[in-house]
């Protein structure tokens, strides 16, 4: 599956609340662009890849609760979906590359939350849902937030696929998934450096036809940013796609050496279409 041609003007925003940095709440807009594949498998016709959505709806206040920018995606593909600018749900799937969550009180960027309600909005949007955790994502209601445990009922919920280091075949398509961050590996979705460059290289291998992973490899010779040991693991392989996120790309779509296509995917939607 490779991209043939990435429009690079968006076609729709969405409006939505987000922290800066100086804590203040600001209004952003998450851009939606156009991709083309050469190829997808018959039952789909599109596939919307997204991550690192850690924003929430615009609100006077936020003492009540909110939804999640994650949540506020999945309705807003059900209006274009009426206005037929994107496929039926039953030919199109999803694909997210972590980070959904953010304080509901917006009084810091981030945080560490349950991103169940994100995830299963979405799946309710397409044929299924796959994908990553990132660092701030936690998949069960324990308080404080404990990203060790998962909710098997979730995981074990048809059309929901949450990857880390493993492979799974579906429509065809053999996707990979990596979960987490380069970092201090006692704490949850993280990872040494070279254990994440190896599991990389080990997805990579594999023959997967996509890749998705919240961190990932740089881009030799640019600013873009990543870990050079992910690259070199993704260029010792064939070619493939990679879906990341975790670190802002200006320009979204980049090749690394041997052909492999990084789709970056922070804060922005992304409609690959056949």
């Amino acid at each position: 599956m490779r991209i043939v041609e990435f429009q690079d003007q968006p076609f729709h925003c969405l409006r939505y609340a987000n922290v800066s940095k100086s804590r203040a709440v600001v209004t952003e807009r998450l851009p939606f662009f156009r991709a083309e594949v050469d190829g997808l498998p018959d039952g789909l016709d599109a596939i919307i890849a997204t991550a690192d959505l850690q924003g929430r709806e615009l609100a006077k206040d936020y003492d009540r609760p909110t939804r999640l920018l994650g949540e506020m995606l999945a309705d807003e593909i059900d209006s274009l979906r009426s206005l037929k600018k994107v496929p039926p749900r039953e030919r199109m799937a999803i694909i997210v590359a972590g980070d959904l969550f953010v304080h509901p009180q917006m009084h810091r960027r981030g945080g560490l939350g349950d991103v169940r309600s994100v995830w299963l909005a979405l799946a309710r949007v397409g044929r299924w849902i796959a994908g990553v955790a990132g660092n701030h994502d936690v998949f069960n209601s324990s308080h404080p937030p404990d990203p060790l445990v998962l909710d098997r009922n979730f995981v074990n919920k048809p059309g929901v696929h949450l990857l880390d280091g493993t492979i799974i075949k579906i429509d065809g398509l053999r996707i990979a998934g990596l979960s987490g961050i380069v970092g201090d590996p006692r704490r949850p979705f993280h990872r040494h450096e070279q254990d994440f460059a190896d599991a990389m290289g080990r997805l990579a291998s594999a023959g997967s036809d996509l890749i998705i992973t919240h961190d990932g490899p740089d881009v030799e010779n640019t600013t873009l940013p990543g870990w050079a040991s992910a690259r070199r693991a993704l260029e010792a392989s064939r070619p493939t796609l990679v879906v990341r996120g975790h670190r802002h790309w200006d320009t979204p779509l980049a090749v690394l050496a041997n052909g492999t296509q990084v789709l970056n995917v922070h804060a922005r939607v992304v409609v690959v279409h056949r």
